[in-house]
This record gives C-alpha cells, structure tokens and sequence, in this order.
C-alpha cells in the first residue's frame, strides 16, 4: 500500500441496505450459540401482556377446586353404595343377592331385570329389597334371570300397614315415583312422616319390611282418604337387590 494513500469505506447506501441482513446473520448466530434460549426470552417477552393475571388464576383455582370436590362427591357415592351392597350380603342370610341387568326406559317404574332366576332358587311371588327397603315382587323367570314387578307398576298392590295409627292400607302403584296409599276406613289420623311398612297378615309377602313414608295426605279422597307414598329404596337408581325366596 502506498504511504499516504487513503482507506476507501463502502458507500453509504451500502450500509443502509445491508443492515438488516446483517440483524438476521447475528440473530442466527445467537440462536446457534444459545441454543434456542435467545427465541424462548424474545417469545415470553412478546406474549407476557396475554399472561393470566390476578383474576385469571383466581378461576383456574376456582375451577381446580370444583374439580376436585366433584371427583371427591362420585368417591363418596360409590363408597355408600359399596357399603350399602355389603351390607345387602350380609344381612341377605339364605336369600339371593342379585345384580340389577336390564331396565326398559319406556318401563321405568314397572319392572327391572335381575342376573339370577330359577337355578338359584328364585322363584315367581318372591319379595325383592333393596337398600331401604322393599321395592317389588318376581313376575316371572327364566333359569338365569328374573323379572322384577315394582311397587310402582300400575298393576302392583301389597298390603301394608302404618303403625301409629294401627291402620291397614292397599299400596297401590301408578307408573310413577310414588304409589298410592288407599284406606277403607275414614278419619284415620294419618299424617306425613307416618311410616309404612308391609301388613303383618300378609300373605304375599313377609311382613313388616321397610316400604316408605307417608308423603301427603288427601282426606278429601272419595271413598276413604289417599295417601302418596315415598319408597325408602331407590327404586330409579337401584343396581343390586335381594330376594327373599321362600
């Protein structure tokens, strides 16, 4: 190089127009050396205005805890109707614990299927509780299975009996939730609350089991005063039972 010859720089509008590409080659090179570190500062830096604040974690932590109590609420029920269905085989003796296996939608509240039938003794006429009390009689069988008539079937009627009024009724169902109750006689002094159970003279089947409590009471009933009955046993919910064979 001559001595006193002058250093010639690139025109300016170079620089001008090569300014970005040379933006990108660092950018690349800091991706390289960090290793994507250098994208993850930059992404978290562009979206930290979207972060959830205050209020935002108030309801995933609402949301947690609804979670939670929910799934706790199913471990409980499931531990009551285990228990429940313990205490069926338990307390069952020489009668048939059998599972519930079959229910008609179109008919709800007149008859069940269950997963046990004539070879294991059960046999037409038979009582049928379940967890709080009874809810029917077997209509028919088959070797393995049994057809359960509800106490709410229209075609269903048991005797019963409410001992604190030492009074005998006809249970009568309807096709829905809750039977009737019909007296003979009148001026009864029954009232809600009063507990019914089967008649002891009855012959259909065994008496004094469970049946339900008065719920309402029409003394206006014609010929003798009515009474709508709720089912101590979960008859729209229930998925084992116990028969009583004879």
């Amino acid at each position: 190089m001559q001595a006193g010859r002058r250093l010639r720089l690139p025109p300016l509008r170079w620089l001008t127009a090569g300014w970005p590409w040379g933006l990108l080659l660092l950018a690349l090179v800091g991706v390289r050396l960090s290793k994507g570190a250098f994208l993850t500062d930059v992404y978290a830096l562009l979206t930290r205005p979207f972060w959830p604040g205050s209020a935002q974690g108030e309801w995933i932590k609402a949301a947690e805890q609804l979670d939670l109590q929910s799934r706790l609420s199913v471990l409980e029920a499931d531990n009551r109707r285990l228990r429940e269905l313990l205490e069926l085989q338990r307390s069952s003796g020489q009668d048939v614990t059998a599972p519930v296996i079959s229910r008609d939608a179109q008919g709800w509240w007149s008859q069940l299927v269950i997963g046990r039938g004539s070879l294991h003794g059960v046999t037409p006429g038979d009582a049928v509780v379940a967890p709080g009390g009874l809810i029917g009689r077997v209509a028919s069988v088959t070797p393995s299975t049994a057809s359960v008539a509800l106490l709410t079937d229209s075609s269903s009627r048991v005797g019963v009996w409410i001992g604190r009024v030492q009074r005998h009724g006809l249970l009568v169902g309807g096709g829905t939730a809750r039977p009737i109750l019909r007296f003979i006689q009148k001026d009864l002094g029954v009232r809600a609350g009063d507990l019914v159970v089967t008649s002891p003279a009855s012959t259909l089947v065994p008496p004094n089991l469970t049946v339900g409590v008065v719920q309402s009471v029409d003394d206006q009933a014609v010929p003798a005063p009515e009474a709508v009955v709720q089912l101590s046993a979960p008859v729209d919910a229930v998925d084992w039972v116990r028969v009583r064979v004879r």
